[in-house]
């Protein structure tokens, strides 16, 4: 079992969408994704998320990532952050967002 000190050296914030484009050379269907974290900056992330979301429905929505792991390459892209969802009941990954609107960058506690 983990205990409370291994789940604070996760480090998830939100942050917003603010662009995304195809992804035609991944394995799996995917985009790619630059997340807004306010103060930290803007990350990369690449999310198999093309079941449920389209381009424009992902501009603006905010999300949950992983921020403190590291950079993985995937493919020619290299991702900065872990882009936090769930699969549905067909196996399509719902994305993990914040019930209200929140400061960006802000961190899960």
């Amino acid at each position: 079992m983990a205990d409370f000190k291994q789940f604070l050296d996760i480090d998830i914030r939100a942050g917003t969408i603010i662009r995304v484009q195809e992804f035609p050379e991944a394995r799996k269907p995917a985009f790619k994704l630059e997340i807004n974290f306010g103060h930290l900056g803007n990350k990369k992330s690449s999310a198999q998320i093309t079941d449920l979301y389209d381009k424009k429905s992902l501009i603006g929505k905010q999300i949950l990532a992983v921020i403190n792991f590291p950079p993985r390459q995937i493919g020619p892209f290299m991702s900065e952050v872990l882009t936090l969802g769930v699969p549905n009941k067909n196996g399509h990954i719902v994305l993990v967002t914040p019930e209200v609107i929140v400061e960006n960058g802000v961190r899960l506690y």
